[in-house]
C-alpha cells in the first residue's frame, strides 16, 4: 500500500491513537515516522527526522509563541483580569444580565494581552464567578457566559493559534492579526446580545446589580490604562512598522513584567512560576509542531493532500459547499480536540483544497479569510457539547453547577456564533476590509 491510500490509512491510524487518549504530538510522530519508514526505509527515515527537526524549530517566527505565552503569564499575575472586569462591571453591572455582559467584555480585553482561550476562561472565571453568585445569577448563565467569553482569547490578537496558522500557510502574521479584529469585536458584541435576549426571557437568571457612581467609574477606567497601553504598544507597533511581531511580543512581555512587579506585587517566586508555566506550555506546543511537521511531511510524500484537492476540484461541488463541509468537520473535531491540534492536523489537507477553489478573491485574501473562519469554528468547538473544553474548565471551577446546566448555558452563544459564521462567509469584506485598507 503506497501513495494516497497509505496517507488515508495513516490519518485513520492517527485518529485511532487519539481515541485511545495518546497525546497528539506523540501520535503524530509515531504515525508519521511509521508510514515514512514503510515508504522509504530506515536510513532515509533517520535523515528525515534529523532534517525535519532542525527545520521545524529553525523558523524565527516561532519565537513569538513563548513570548506571547509569557506575556499572558505576567498579565495574570499583574491583576489585569480583575481591573478589566471591574471596569466593565461599573458600566454594565446595573443592567439585567449586566455582570455576565461585563465578564464577556473583560474576557475580550484579557484576550487582547493573553492569546489563549483556556487561560482567558480560567482566569476570568476566578474573578467573575463570585460576583455573579453574589447577585444570584443562575448557574447556567454564569458558567455559559464565561465559557463562551473565554473563547475570545483565541481570536482577538495576539493569538498563538493565529501565529501558527500564519507560519503553516506562509501568511503575514500582522495581516492575520488585523483580519481577526473585526470578527473578534463581532463575537464579543454577539455574546452580549445573546445575554440580553436570554435574560429577557429568563429575568431571574441575571438579576440587576448595583449602579456605580461617576467616581467609581472614573477610578475603574483609570485602572485599565496599562492594558490599553500595552495592547496599543504591541499591536499598534506591529502595524506601524516599529517592530516585527516577534519584537512586539518581546516588548509586550517586558511591559507586562514591569506591570506585574510594580502593580501586581509579583516577587521572585512568581517570576519563576511564570517562566515554568511558559516553558511547560511552549514544550507542549513545540512537541505538537514537531509531530505535525513529521506527519505532514509524510502526507505530502503520499500525495494525499494533492489527490484530495484534485478530487474536490473535479467533483463539480460548489466552493461554498466544500467550505461548509470543512467547517462542519472543524466543529465536530472541536468537540474532542484542542484548537492548536486541529489546526496543525487539518491545514496541510484542507489548505491546498481551499486554495484550489475559486471564491472570487486573490490567493492571499482566500488564505486569510479561510484562516479566520477556521479559527472561529475551532473556537465554537470549545463550547460545543459533549466535550467543550472551555465548558469543562469553567464547570470545574463552579462545582455546585451541574454539567448539564453549563451546556444549556452555552446554547444562546452557540446560536450567536452560527449567525456570525454565516455573516462572515456571506460577506468576506468584513474580515478583509481592514487588511485591504492598511496594505
Amino acid at each position: 500500500m503506497i501513495g494516497p491510500e497509505l496517507g488515508a490509512f495513516a490519518f485513520v491510524a492517527l485518529l485511532a491513537l487519539l481515541a485511545l487518549r495518546i497525546p497528539i504530538g506523540v501520535s503524530m510522530i509515531t504515525v508519521g515516522l511509521g508510514a515514512y519508514l514503510v515508504m522509504r526505509g530506515v536510513s532515509p527515515t533517520l535523515a528525515y527526522v534529523k532534517n525535519t527537526s532542525f527545520s521545524a524549530f529553525a523558523d524565527y517566527g516561532l519565537s513569538v509563541v513563548p513570548l506571547f505565552l509569557l506575556m499572558g503569564q505576567f498579565a495574570t499575575r499583574a491583576g489585569m483580569s480583575k481591573a478589566l472586569f471591574n471596569a466593565a462591571n461599573v458600566f454594565l453591572g446595573h443592567r439585567r444580565g449586566g455582570v455576565a455582559m461585563a465578564s464577556v467584555g473583560a474576557c475580550a480585553g484579557f484576550g487582547a494581552i493573553c492569546g489563549s482561550s483556556l487561560a482567558t476562561a480560567a482566569t476570568m472565571a476566578q474573578v467573575a464567578l463570585p460576583e455573579m453568585r453574589r447577585f444570584g445569577y443562575s448557574g447556567a448563565l454564569s458558567t455559559g457566559s464565561l465559557a463562551a467569553g473565554g473563547t475570545l482569547g483565541i481570536l482577538i490578537p495576539p493569538s498563538v493559534v493565529l501565529v501558527i496558522y500564519a507560519i503553516l500557510t506562509e501568511q503575514n502574521i500582522a495581516k492575520m492579526f488585523v483580519a481577526a479584529l473585526v470578527p473578534g469585536f463581532l463575537a464579543a458584541l454577539g455574546y452580549v446580545l445573546a445575554i440580553a435576549v436570554y435574560v429577557r426571557f429568563r429575568p431571574d437568571a441575571g438579576p440587576t446589580g448595583e449602579r456605580a457612581g461617576a467616581a467609581a467609574r472614573r477610578k475603574a477606567v483609570a485602572e485599565t490604562w496599562p492594558v490599553v497601553a500595552i495592547f496599543l504598544l504591541v499591536i499598534g507597533g506591529i502595524y506601524a512598522g516599529w517592530f516585527t511581531p516577534t519584537e512586539g511580543a518581546a516588548v509586550g512581555a517586558f511591559s507586562t513584567l514591569l506591570l506585574a512587579i510594580f502593580h501586581g506585587g509579583m516577587r521572585w517566586q512568581g517570576f519563576v512560576d511564570s517562566l515554568k508555566g511558559t516553558a511547560e506550555a511552549s514544550a507542549m506546543i513545540f512537541l505538537i509542531i514537531l509531530g505535525a511537521k513529521l506527519f505532514n511531511g509524510m502526507l505530502a510524500l503520499t500525495q494525499l493532500p494533492q489527490s484530495a484537492a484534485l478530487f474536490i476540484g473535479d467533483s463539480g461541488l460548489a466552493p461554498m459547499a466544500v467550505l461548509a463541509v470543512m467547517l462542519l468537520i472543524y466543529l465536530l473535531l472541536g468537540c474532542v480536540m484542542d484548537s492548536l491540534s486541529m489546526i496543525l492536523l487539518t491545514i496541510p489537507i484542507f489548505f491546498p483544497i481551499v486554495m484550489a477553489l475559486d471564491f472570487g478573491m486573490t490567493p492571499e485574501e482566500t488564505a486569510i479569510w479561510f484562516g479566520i473562519l477556521a479559527l472561529i469554528v475551532v473556537e465554537v468547538g470549545l463550547i460545543t457539547p459533549p466535550v467543550g473544553m472551555n465548558v469543562f474548565i469553567i464547570n470545574s471551577l463552579a462545582r455546585d453547577v451541574p454539567m448539564l446546566d453549563s451546556f444549556r448555558g452555552v446554547l444562546p452563544f452557540l446560536l450567536s456564533d452560527a449567525v456570525r459564521v454565516i455573516i462572515l462567509i456571506a460577506f468576506p469584506i468584513i474580515t478583509l476590509g481592514l487588511v485591504n485598507l492598511l496594505w
